[in-house]
């Protein structure tokens, strides 16, 4: 069966997301360390991304860790910084696929408070066919629960849906489900597995 929707995830496909450089810029790459040795902020994201309240969830962290206080906070009043840059040649990719008619779809571990911070710095996540974003849905990637729901909503068949992602874990429930799947690296080898499906010409692909 031929590949009829193409998936992306957004965090390291379509934005970067390296919170440490953030924080190793702004306190040291040493005092990062330790900060995040001794608080799970990507745990406190989690909740974020199953739908919990982005600054209640944040700040409330911050109170639990008063020495990390500013630090903490700074997840929440300074998230762009957080999420940045742009992945040009992804973005490209994305839109070429549109521009021929493939569906494209967004499957995203993102919450409802930074997805509504993202969308205005970034108007081209909107620019999708369907979104399933993981606050909405509360469910999280790698959850097998999350892959079902986009099932049932798109109604195509797994074999049918190719989905890119940079983390293996999100990629392994995908392929359990049978879905399709590219272990995302960088843009150009995705650009080089658009064009191997026959979905893009080198040209497009560019």
């Amino acid at each position: 069966m031929g590949i009829q929707a193409v998936i992306f995830d957004i965090g390291n496909v379509l934005i970067e997301w390296v919170p440490e450089r953030y924080y190793d810029a702004k306190i040291g790459e040493d005092r990062r360390k330790k900060m995040f040795a001794e608080i799970d902020l990507h745990g406190m994201n989690d909740q974020i991304d199953r739908g919990a309240d982005f600054k209640d969830t944040v700040y409330t962290w911050a109170e639990q860790y008063p020495h990390w206080r500013d630090e903490i906070r700074d997840w929440h009043d300074h998230w762009l910084d957080l999420a940045t840059p742009e992945i040009p040649h992804s973005i490209r990719l994305r839109d070429a696929l549109r521009t021929k008619g493939i569906p494209v779809f967004a499957l995203t571990n993102f919450g409802i408070g930074t997805w509504a911070v993202a969308t205005p710095r970034y108007p081209f996540l909107q620019e999708f066919d369907r979104h399933y974003i993981s606050g909405e849905m509360q469910q999280i990637k790698p959850e097998p629960r999350i892959y079902e729901m986009v099932e049932q909503d798109c109604g195509l068949p797994p074999q049918s849906l190719l989905f890119t992602d940079d983390r293996a874990d999100n990629i392994a429930t995908a392929q359990g489900r049978g879905w399709q799947t590219h272990l995302f690296t960088g843009p150009q080898g995705w650009a080089d597995r658009l064009v191997a499906e026959g979905l893009l010409t080198p040209d497009e692909a560019r």
